[in-house]
């Protein structure tokens, strides 16, 4: 179907505004616009709390900012934003994490992972692992007791969910009770083809991914490690129940859907929507689309039912 005309109206009025194609600016301004761009959303509803905190990192401390919902804390989700490994900042995601706290009644760790091309590749991928072993450890802290602990990520930061589901199954742990992995980046092929449609070259195109890319992990090689392209493992049994989110006019949308495909072919539990009418980013266009709405009603029902069912096997 066509895109809807909310995303109509916000392409139409970017395009009126000026702004240009990510991959004609610099990183600099590529993070301006996304500052600007999270200038929109607006406030995000009260929780019982928010505190900003610090993981141990590889090559230092590693920003989190920490969102506890009102009543019992159900889970502990350890969330990675989106950004192509280059843009992205706590403060920007700060609404979505608070609408994520509140549908879901989890608790939200959003983490402040280092950025390229100021640290390439493997940093994210670093430190979204050290950051996951830092809220496993702190999780009934911050939660009040053990509670499962889930990974999410949209974009980019879907891709380091998938990234450390893989390495957590294999080292042994921390244990991962849910992945969800919105319109994730799981393979660095570039002519797929949603890659090349027309009507997938919007405000993410394919000049743009391969852009973030450049920046991210220049060296091609490194591009075909699991670490980088979480589709190329060669082994994908054993990992968390998935939910999977993709977009119907987004470059990404083959390769998170060839993922899910091959989680289920793994025997692993998938939940997959493709949302009609949307294009990359929608999910974190939180008080600005009806996608967004749609896209974390979606995922907090998918929390509910999946914890709902491990609460009800262990009685």
């Amino acid at each position: 179907m066509a895109l809807d005309e909310a995303t109509a109206r916000l392409l139409s009025g970017m395009a009126e505004a000026g702004s240009k194609p990510i991959h004609e600016m610099t990183p600099k301004e590529a993070r301006e616009l996304s500052a600007s761009l999270g200038d929109m959303y607006g406030p995000g509803p009260a929780v019982a709390s928010v505190g900003d905190e610090s993981a141990p990192g590889p090559d230092g401390d590693i920003p989190v900012r920490i969102f506890v919902p009102e009543g019992t804390v159900r889970a502990v989700i350890v969330y990675y934003h989106g950004g192509g490994w280059v843009i992205g900042a706590l403060d920007e995601f700060d609404t979505m994490a608070r609408k994520l706290a509140d549908a879901t009644r989890a608790a939200v760790v959003l983490v402040d992972y280092r950025l390229a091309p100021e640290n390439p590749y493997p940093a994210a991928a670093e430190d979204a692992w050290a950051a996951l072993r830092w809220a496993d450890a702190q999780a009934g802290r911050i939660a009040g007791s053990r509670v499962p602990l889930i990974v999410a990520g949209d974009s980019a930061g879907g891709n380091l969910a998938a990234v450390v589901s893989q390495r957590a199954r294999r080292e042994g742990g921390p244990g991962i009770a849910l992945q969800i992995l919105v319109y994730p980046v799981t393979d660095a092929d570039l002519d797929t083809a949603s890659y090349v449609d027309p009507a997938n070259q919007l405000m993410l195109d394919r000049e743009s991914m391969r852009w973030f890319w450049d920046h991210y992990a220049p060296d091609e090689q490194d591009r075909a490690r699991p670490d980088a392209s979480p589709l190329r493992a060669t082994d994908l049994t054993g990992l968390p129940p998935a939910v999977v989110l993709t977009a119907e006019h987004d470059v990404l949308r083959d390769e998170g859907e060839a993922y899910a495909d091959r989680l289920r072919a793994a025997g692993v539990p998938v939940a997959h929507r493709r949302f009609p009418g949307q294009m990359h980013a929608f999910f974190t266009f939180v008080n600005v689309l009806p996608g967004a709405v749609a896209g974390m009603t979606y995922v907090a029902e998918q929390v509910d039912a999946h914890l709902t069912a491990a609460a009800d096997s262990s009685v």
